[in-house]
């Protein structure tokens, strides 16, 4: 689990690819002090296994439904990804519920500066928007953000200088894609009104029966 509290901002050294999957190489320092292979390392928001690690890098294997579900299939060498490793049982719970599992991606549509934080409107498909309510949580390359505004293709992020100044978010651009992971609270909650709403049980009927 994370919490979308980025750590760093690490480099795509090397793509390996091979049949429909991928094998990438990421240059980092601050993640690498502590783990070791088969630890869950966050890039972009996507829970990858650390498969080897070797001196200021570590490796690991994406498979084809995390290409497709991503923006990892146009990662190129040289792009900056954002890194964060799995929370510890005693660390600080500073962000939201991240798992890491991306339910789809993003185009970044516009980019407005307001004062001294900077505005992301960001478009995607329905499904995901429906699990978007304002001044709740996504993650967002896997930077947990507060939702500002949402409406019926688009949702709004307001973005402070630090995450700024210690994300990718920094050299993003308008028409990027990016990662995007709904608070998994309200995915549970929207999958238990669409499975009772099948078999009987509505809000009426709960307050008829005193609940």
């Amino acid at each position: 689990m994370f919490t979308g509290i980025v750590e760093e901002t690490g480099t795509v050294a090397r793509i390996q690819r091979t049949g429909q999957s991928v094998r990438i190489v990421i240059t980092a320092e601050k993640i690498l002090e502590d783990i070791k292979p088969g630890d869950s390392i966050a890039v972009n928001g996507i829970c990858l296994t650390a498969a080897a690690i070797s001196g200021k890098t570590f490796t690991a294997d994406v498979m084809h439904e995390t290409l497709r579900r991503t923006s990892l299939a146009d990662t190129k060498p040289g792009c900056l990804v954002n890194l964060e490793r799995a929370m510890p049982a005693d660390g600080r719970f500073g962000g939201h519920i991240v798992s890491g599992h991306i339910d789809g991606t993003g185009k970044i549509l516009g980019i407005k500066k307001d004062s001294n934080a900077i505005w992301y409107t960001i478009g995607t498909k329905a499904e995901i928007l429906d699990c978007i309510v304002e001044k709740g949580s996504i993650a967002v390359d896997g930077i947990s953000l507060t939702v500002a505004a949402v409406n019926k293709n688009s949702f709004q992020v307001s973005v402070i200088p630090h995450t700024m100044a210690n994300t990718i978010l920094a050299v993003r651009k308008v028409q990027d894609i990016v990662n995007l992971e709904n608070d998994c609270i309200g995915k549970y909650v929207k999958k238990y009104i669409t499975q009772t709403s099948h078999s009987g049980i509505t809000k009426e009927m709960l307050l008829q029966n005193g609940f």
